[in-house]
């Protein structure tokens, strides 16, 4: 993250690795393997990898949810080879999410015997009990698991925020009280800290894809004291050299760029679109559109 950049305008791009350069150079690499010995070499680069990350939970936890969509066949096979390995199962636990939540339950529940500490498989079998629909007295046991090893994990907070959506499992009046326990308690510093400004981000979403009244009155929404206040103290702290840890820091920098966009505060956006430094996530900026297009207009406003 440039937060001291140069006044070069760097191009947009989308990085699912985000400023991860280590997780970067892996997926770079992944892309020019083909056939059985570079998989091998795909392999021990992905372990190398993720056994570079504990224990910095956070960090592992985003790079075992980017790395299926780059490497979903060595990660089967080195599963299938080493069925105790932690790497190997808390990979392919992550890999099946999409396709196979039931089979992913199961192979997060090996991943967490093999390495007990680890949030990541908790993490990961919550996100397959939230696709599947299942009740809260499920989730609840997990996420206990969760707080237990790491009490502010970044992804573990937005899969329950997604759950209790009323998209999903919850209600508008469930997503406030969630809100209001943990940012009641959580520090500043927090990897959960995006917390706030994504519940105010997928609120906007759903007042302006909403039609009626509610598009009507959306203009007036960043000026609501709540939201207001999240989005100043976000913009008050995040930009601090060093205050920003967790791997997908330039996500959370990004998400407020559009915040303060979406408010009209464009000029408190110049300082954190320099941040960013031209890395783009495909959420919030393309839900009005083409991902870059969007941020590119955004980041351009005087």
């Amino acid at each position: 993250m440039a937060f001291f950049g140069s006044t070069r305008r760097p191009k947009p791009r989308l990085a699912p690795e985000l400023d991860d350069a280590a997780l970067g150079r892996v997926l770079r690499g992944i892309a020019s393997f083909r056939g059985p010995g570079p998989q091998d070499l795909a392999v021990t680069r992905i372990e190398q990898l993720l056994r570079d990350t504990a224990p910095d939970w956070d960090r592992r936890c985003h790079r075992v949810s980017v790395l299926p969509q780059a490497a979903p066949a060595p990660g089967r096979g080195w599963q299938k080879r080493r069925p105790r390995d932690p790497e190997a199962l808390v990979l392919a636990g992550w890999a099946e999410l999409a396709t196979d939540p039931w089979g992913a339950l199961a192979l997060c529940g090996l991943a967490a015997e093999a390495r007990p500490g680890d949030p990541t498989p908790w993490v990961g079998a919550l996100a397959a009990l939230r696709s599947l629909g299942r009740p809260r007295a499920e989730l609840a046991p997990l996420w206990e698991e969760i707080r237990a090893r790491d009490p502010w994990h970044r992804e573990a907070h937005l899969q329950i925020l997604g759950y209790l959506s009323p998209e999903e499992q919850g209600s508008q009046s469930a997503l406030r009280d969630f809100l209001d326990d943990v940012v009641a308690v959580m520090p500043p510093d927090a990897p959960a800290a995006c917390l706030p400004p994504t519940a105010a981000v997928r609120q906007y979403h759903r007042d302006l894809d909403g039609g009626g009244v509610r598009a009507l009155g959306v203009s007036r929404y960043w000026t609501q004291p709540q939201v207001a206040r999240w989005v100043d103290q976000a913009l008050a702290s995040w930009l601090s050299p060093g205050h920003l840890r967790q791997a997908a820091a330039v996500a959370d920098l990004g998400l407020l760029g559009y915040c303060l966009v979406r408010a009209g505060r464009t000029g408190d956006a110049r300082p954190v679109f320099t941040a960013i430094d031209g890395l783009v996530t495909l959420w919030p900026w393309g839900h009005e559109g083409e991902p870059l297009e969007r941020y590119t207009f955004y980041a351009g406003r005087p």
